[in-house]
C-alpha cells in the first residue's frame, strides 16, 4: 500500500530540491530547454518528486505505474528522461510528452 504524501513534509521538499537539481542537470547535458509555460514545468516536478517518493524512480506522470513482479514499472518504462522522449519525442516533434523539455537551439 502507497503512503500518502504530505506536499509540505520536510521530506517531500527535499525530495523536490533533488527533482529540480536532476531536472537542470537533464537541460543542461541535453541541450534542452524547459517549456516557456512555468505551470507545466511545476507540474511534472511536482509529479516526478511524487513518483520518486512513491515509487523511487522519477517515472514520468503522465503514465501509469504498476507493480509487476514485485516491481514498479511505468508504461513504456518511462523514467525521466525517457527514451521515448530522448529518441522520438523532442527530435521529431520538439518536446517530451509531459511538456517538460522542449528542442534546444543546438539540438
Amino acid at each position: 500500500m502507497l503512503k500518502a504524501l504530505d506536499m509540505n513534509s520536510e521530506e517531500f521538499k527535499t525530495e523536490k530540491a533533488k527533482t529540480e537539481k536532476f531536472v537542470n542537470k537533464v537541460v543542461e547535458s541535453k541541450g534542452w530547454k524547459f517549456n516557456e509555460d512555468k505551470e507545466i514545468v511545476d507540474t511534472i516536478i511536482m509529479g516526478l518528486t511524487r513518483n520518486k517518493i512513491l515509487y523511487g524512480k522519477r517515472f514520468c506522470p503522465c503514465f501509469m505505474v504498476e507493480e509487476v513482479d514485485g516491481k514498479f514499472k511505468s508504461t513504456d518504462d518511462r523514467i525521466c528522461p525517457c527514451k521515448p522522449a530522448i529518441n522520438e519525442e523532442i527530435p521529431n516533434k520538439g518536446m517530451c510528452h509531459c511538456g517538460i523539455f522542449i528542442k534546444g537551439d543546438n539540438k
